[in-house]
């Protein structure tokens, strides 16, 4: 036998070991990048209730990132208790449009030109929520987009896994 025949699986396993600690450790790099990658950004739904004044205005009435509904600010005006129960009917629309109920709000912000007055109406509040209750904001505000208006609320909800 010649003696480059004997040493060519010697040479061959001394090269697999050089490669396998070369490649590795670059599988393993190739793969953490990867990981690292930038997520997929959600996409972007506007939903509208009144298109042309939402338009106008200048936003949606529920934009929906991945499995999140934000639900801009509905308005009302009249006595407290007349414009809760309309904005909250108007949402529950809002949110049944997008396939979502009460159940689903994770987040409530609350903006009243008169806090007290609001308060007075959660009774009627809590009615909607049922025993599924959002963590809540309830701020007074000085003003609202028109004078006439005297509460708003916006509502974040999760879509079901």
């Amino acid at each position: 036998m010649n003696r480059h025949d004997d040493s060519r699986p010697a040479r061959f396993a001394t090269l697999l070991e050089r490669c396998a600690r070369v490649a590795l450790p670059l599988t393993a790099v190739a793969l953490l990048v990867g990981c690292a990658a930038p997520a997929v950004r959600p996409t972007h739904a506007c939903f509208h209730d009144n298109e042309a004044i939402e338009k106008e205005i200048g936003f949606c009435a529920a934009v929906r990132t991945g499995s999140t509904l934000h639900v801009s600010g509905v308005t009302g005006q009249g006595s407290m208790d007349a414009a809760v129960r309309s904005v909250y009917e108007r949402l529950g629309k809002t949110l049944q449009a997008n396939g979502l109920t009460f159940a689903n709000v994770v987040k409530e912000t609350v903006y009243a030109t008169d806090l007290d007055a609001f308060i007075r109406s959660k009774d009627l509040r809590k009615a909607y929520y049922g025993s599924t209750l959002p963590a809540a904001t309830w701020v007074q505000v000085q003003r609202l987009y028109l004078p006439s208006f005297v509460v708003e609320i916006e509502v974040t909800a999760e879509y079901p896994q």
